[in-house]
């Protein structure tokens, strides 16, 4: 697939349909590949890769890129593709500026899983079918695929790339029987205490590093209510179990409605803080109290959190199995 993404960026370079790429090129280690912006053949020649670690959703920095002159040529894979769908519901990105090529994709790895298989010293990787060979500083190691793919990819919500130009290889299908609510089904069914006790755990590790804000295509905001120096939690890590507990609640709540389940957050975190399951709590609900939705799924289409209608929900009124 590398060979002919840099095939056709490199036509479309050369007739001027576009004028940049943005895709993936390896960082300081192949299993870090990083986002990239690339203006040339020879660029493209360089540096550009696409394998099985190139887990980075793209969408997020076309709100930049697409206000530049010219297009810009951006690879998305089918959860990139629902948050540039959100981001133009929103009016982040200017279309018109933005040539896409859909990537099928059938889930990336996790290095901490690929590691924790026996895959020390990563220096290269291939995959063919579910056999994942990694070349490491202690020789070949081969792993499987499924048992070292990122949790966002074990529940794929969807493999089928919803807005593109062309699409590169089979566009694939939704798939709502996932299973991705599985563990909030698990956290819903703990009493309150333990549900409590689970997540003082897991943001207690918090070192508000703003990975999660900072990659989240939902969090567009110019200037964050974080960054407010009136706030009291401006630039700095949490003081108590309090504050440690708002950020990423509120962070919560502002993406309600809007959130694509594309699991970034959770995979840049460096505490390893399962932040996917706030936003998948919230889907779940608006799902049960306000019918099916999917943002991203389509272009302009309303949340049901901004979109009123006479059978919502009332606070008064406690829906059981999606009825009275």
């Amino acid at each position: 697939m590398q060979s002919e993404m840099m095939k056709r960026a490199s036509e479309l370079l050369a007739d001027g349909t576009v004028v940049r790429v943005l895709g993936w090129k390896n960082g300081e280690f192949v299993y870090d590949p990083t986002p990239a912006v690339f203006d040339s053949a020879e660029a493209l020649e360089k540096d550009f890769v696409y394998h099985d670690f190139c887990g980075s959703n793209l969408s997020k920095y076309l709100i930049k890129l697409s206000k530049l002159e010219g297009k810009t040529l951006v690879f998305l894979k089918p959860c990139d593709s629902y948050s540039f769908n959100q981001l133009l519901t929103e009016h982040r990105i200017k279309r018109e500026n933005v040539y896409i090529i859909g990537v099928p994709c059938d889930g990336k790895l996790d290095p901490d899983k690929v590691r924790e298989a026996g895959a020390e010293g990563i220096l290269g990787i291939t995959t063919d079918g579910d056999t994942v060979k990694a070349e490491t500083m202690y020789g070949e190691v081969s792993v499987s695929k499924k048992d070292c793919l990122l949790e966002r990819c074990e529940v794929c919500k969807s493999h089928k790339v919803v807005v593109y130009d062309e699409m590169l290889g089979e566009n694939g299908e939704e798939n709502p029987e996932s299973g991705r609510f599985d563990m909030v089904a698990k956290l819903e069914a703990m009493t309150p205490e333990e549900r409590f006790a689970f997540w003082r755990g897991e943001l207690s590790r918090c070192i508000r590093c703003n990975a999660c804000r900072n990659i989240c295509p939902a969090c567009s905001c110019e200037q964050c209510v974080f960054d407010n120096p009136a706030s009291g939690v401006s630039q700095k890590a949490a003081a108590d179990s309090f504050e440690e507990n708002m950020f990423h609640i509120i962070r919560a709540f502002h993406v309600a409605g809007r959130c694509t389940d594309c699991g970034e957050c959770s995979r840049v975190c460096p505490q390893h803080i399962p932040l996917h399951l706030l936003n998948r709590k919230f889907i779940k609900d608006i799902n049960t109290y306000y019918g099916e939705y999917q943002a991203g799924a389509e272009e302009g289409s309303r949340a049901p959190l901004v979109n009123f209608t006479k059978e919502d929900c009332e606070p008064n009124v406690v829906y059981k199995g999606g009825s009275k």
